[in-house]
């Protein structure tokens, strides 16, 4: 199965602190990716997998399909490898993907965006109530994702190369800022992310249409 990413991968990028900006020299090298299988295969019982590991290390990809499924319900995972800057491997079937990416975009991100933020921040919460330490590094993703979503909220973009806030970001993972001091930043962005759901210019809902078209034309140019 793992030569669907080797032979029909449409779009990979690289994610992760790389793609952030905040990497240092001995980050990893994570990456995901698009794949499309030929359109007969699902036309026999046993279905092409939706994902798949590999075949290099912390490299996951999702069939098209199902990564379209996913971008439609504003996974913050899923959206940032539609707005990479680092992107590795691309065909025709990843430009129109790309070229499409807006389409995935509602009001959603608000609830996805600040849900996975709450969530960390709740873990890291209870972690530090349980045993007294904190998962740095959790935490600045915690600010990552509420930045991005207040980004998106505004300007209509998945924000994902965060540099400019480097050095901030950065000396949250070095557990350098005081515990109220990352709650107090955290608090900031969640009333701003509540100020830019209230005023976007995002849809309610994701353009579906744009996205079934998309999906078709894919199938069509891989039947074969």
């Amino acid at each position: 199965m793992i030569e669907l990413v080797e032979r029909h991968t449409a779009l990979a990028v690289m994610v992760g602190s790389r793609a952030y900006g905040l990497h240092g020299p001995d980050s990893d090298h994570g990456r995901r990716g698009v794949y499309v299988a030929p359109t007969r295969a699902f036309w026999r019982l046993d279905k092409p997998p939706t994902h798949l590991d590999g075949p290099a290390a912390e490299q996951f990809s999702w069939e098209f399909e199902r990564f379209c499924e996913l971008a439609l319900q504003s996974n913050p995972t899923v959206l940032e490898v539609l707005w990479s800057p680092l992107v590795e491997t691309i065909t025709e079937d990843g430009r129109q993907l790309l070229a499409t990416r807006h389409a995935f975009l509602s009001r959603r991100v608000a609830q996805t965006y600040g849900g996975y933020a709450r969530d960390q921040l709740d873990r890291v919460a209870a972690r530090r109530e349980r045993t007294g330490e904190t998962n740095h590094k959790q935490a600045m993703h915690m600010i990552r994702l509420l930045v991005a979503g207040v980004h998106v909220l505004r300007t209509g973009e998945i924000l994902v190369d965060v540099r400019h806030l480097r050095d901030r970001l950065l000396a949250v993972r070095r557990g350098e800022l005081s515990w109220e001091a990352v709650t107090g930043w955290a608090e900031t962005l969640q009333a701003e992310l509540a100020d830019a759901a209230a005023t976007t210019a995002l849809p309610e809902q994701p353009d579906r249409d744009a996205v079934d078209r998309l999906l078709t034309a894919v199938r069509e140019r891989n039947l074969e």
